[in-house]
C-alpha cells in the first residue's frame, strides 16, 4: 500500500491521483476545527487511483509563515492517528525551491530515506 503526503502549501501533490481539484489540507481543516486534535484521519486522507492513499499537509500563504512547520504538524498528526500502519511505501512531495530545515524533518527523524 502506498501513501502520498503532499508537503506543498499549494496542496496539489495528490490532485492527479484523486482525479479532482486540490483536496482540503490538514492545516486548513485544523484551522476550521479549532485545532489538529479535533480531526480524524478520515477527514484528511482520501483514497485515489489504484487505492493510493493521499494526504495534503498544506501551509501558510507565501511569505506569511513557515511551510516546514506545517509539514511537522501534519506528520505528527498522521503518526498519532495511525496513517502509517499497513503502509509499504510513503512518498513525501516537498517543496524544492526553498531552503528550510522543517522540510527536511522526515529524513532527520528517520521517517523517510
Amino acid at each position: 500500500k502506498i501513501l502520498i503526503v503532499g508537503c506543498d502549501p499549494k496542496a496539489d501533490s495528490t490532485r492527479l491521483m484523486l482525479h479532482a481539484k486540490a483536496q482540503d489540507t490538514i492545516l486548513s481543516l485544523a484551522a476550521n476545527a479549532g485545532s489538529v486534535e479535533e480531526l480524524e484521519i478520515e477527514d484528511v486522507m482520501k483514497v485515489g487511483y489504484k487505492d493510493i492513499r493521499c494526504v495534503e499537509s498544506g501551509g501558510p500563504e507565501p511569505g506569511v509563515g513557515c511551510a516546514g512547520r506545517g509539514v511537522i504538524t501534519s506528520i505528527n498528526f498522521l503518526e498519532e492517528n495511525g496513517a502509517y500502519e499497513d503502509i509499504d511505501y510513503v512518498s513525501y512531495d516537498v517543496l524544492g525551491d526553498v531552503v528550510c530545515g522543517g522540510l527536511a524533518m522526515p529524513i532527520r527523524e528517520n521517517k523517510a530515506q
